[in-house]
């Protein structure tokens, strides 16, 4: 099972560092010298990381191979990717990996059907599930406890209490006509 752990940002320095946006609750055991790394795109990797600090609140990485500025420029919006046993599980409860919440059906609390996990979008303000509607449609779901209060393995299911018209507001959203095939509403003047 592939995990991304990080995202590679600008180059740090002349030496060849890298800043990196970590995607990981475990950068310490995912991004340790040491480690190697799977890439997407594919052709610029395998990466080993040879050493990391922390830096002003950054993590900076120093990457096998890479020893100039513009090697390092040359690696920006990598996906640093880790390849990990399908069923390890994270050490927090409360946290899940990406894979174990796609395919996920979504219901409310009153058991009403939403749909299906399709994708994780790690924001820098909050992840958000994004979610198919029977219909095809998406709605973007805040993953946060007040409106998923329970993510259910056994039983394959997320359990939402939206707030008002965080459905509503989706469909209204997606409801919006399309241009092209034409205003079919009448001219008020």
């Amino acid at each position: 099972m592939q995990l991304v752990v990080g995202r590679i940002g600008k180059a740090h320095g002349i030496k060849g560092q890298v800043t990196v946006e970590v995607r990981t609750d475990e950068p310490e055991l995912r991004l340790a010298p040491g480690a190697v790394l799977m890439t997407d795109p594919p052709s610029v990797g395998p990466l080993t990381i040879a050493d990391g600090r922390v830096h002003s609140g950054r993590l900076l990485l120093s990457i096998e191979g890479v020893t100039t500025r513009s090697g390092a420029e040359a690696l920006r919006n990598t996906l640093l990717i880790a390849e990990i046993d399908p069923d390890e599980l994270p050490e927090d409860p409360e946290e899940f990996y990406d894979h174990q919440l796609i395919g996920l059906d979504v219901v409310t609390v009153d058991g009403e059907a939403v749909g299906e996990i399709t994708e994780v979008a790690h924001l820098p303000s909050q992840d958000l599930l994004m979610v198919r509607r029977a219909d095809g449609r998406e709605v973007m779901i805040p993953f946060v406890r007040q409106i998923v209060p329970e993510i259910d393995l056994e039983n394959q299911r997320a359990v939402i209490t939206p707030p008002p018209g965080l459905l509503d507001a989706a469909d209204a959203v997606l409801a919006v006509p399309d241009p092209a095939e034409g205003d079919t509403s009448e001219d008020p003047s």
